[in-house]
């Protein structure tokens, strides 16, 4: 468990108060199994309690498997209610919209970019044929049409 000052325990025992009876059990269920009990209550918080119950231990694998920045940057962009889908959508990090255009355009259409006698705009590439597929929040991509 984290070290938890004798407030942040307060106001998570507070927080508790106020919770069913369907999620108290699972929050000591999953207590049990090592996670932590403020993670949960800001996850309820944020997402309630009915999506905690139904998505919370596909959260934190996810988190863990990867990053919790890049299945936050996901939940903010589909919700937390398409988190099963999280693997088909993901696709990587990038700088910016630009770079994923050139390198998707790269690998699935010409292999030597640099070899065309072409100059390439790649934000209008991202603007006018890749944003309605893919997402692009806080430098990760997603497929939208999972």
């Amino acid at each position: 468990m984290k070290n938890q000052t004798t407030e942040q325990m307060q106001v998570v025992d507070n927080y508790l108060n106020i919770l069913d009876e369907v999620t108290l059990n699972k929050i000591e269920e999953l207590k049990a199994d090592n996670y932590h009990d403020e993670d949960m209550i800001d996850f309820i918080k944020e997402h309630g309690s009915h999506n905690f119950l139904a998505y919370y231990e596909e959260y934190v694998r996810k988190g863990e498997e990867l990053d919790y920045d890049v299945v936050d940057a996901f939940v903010e962009e589909f919700g937390i209610q398409c988190i099963e889908h999280f693997d088909d959508a993901y696709i990587g990090q990038y700088d910016s919209e630009e770079q994923f255009a050139e390198e998707y355009v790269g690998e699935m259409y010409i292999s030597n970019l640099d070899d065309l006698p072409v100059v390439i705009d790649w934000t209008a590439t991202w603007n006018v044929n890749l944003k309605y597929d893919f997402s692009f929040n806080d430098g990760y991509v997603f497929r939208s049409n999972f």
